[in-house]
């Protein structure tokens, strides 16, 4: 395996290696905010609309600023 490439040569554009403290932050506000919902759901109030993950947070505010196509072949390898 040591000269194997990856099958779609994309990457984050910054140096940040993983979102993955990002995502755990924005999925614990969605849970506040359902949570918050329900007991209201639950004590009679009219509620139409559970917001979405993209609603309650930003994506544009996490580490990484998207994805970026790597045209030569040494950027991608594993």
């Amino acid at each position: 395996m040591s000269r194997s490439f990856k099958k779609n040569p994309y990457g984050g554009i910054t140096t940040a290696r993983s979102e993955k403290r990002d995502k755990r932050i924005a999925n614990r506000r969605l849970r506040t905010v359902t949570h918050i919902l329900m007991k209201e759901i639950t004590e009679g109030a009219n509620i139409e609309h559970v917001p979405d993950i993209k609603e309650v947070s930003n994506v544009r505010d996490f580490d990484k600023d998207g994805k970026i196509f790597y045209s030569d072949e040494k950027f991608s390898r594993k």
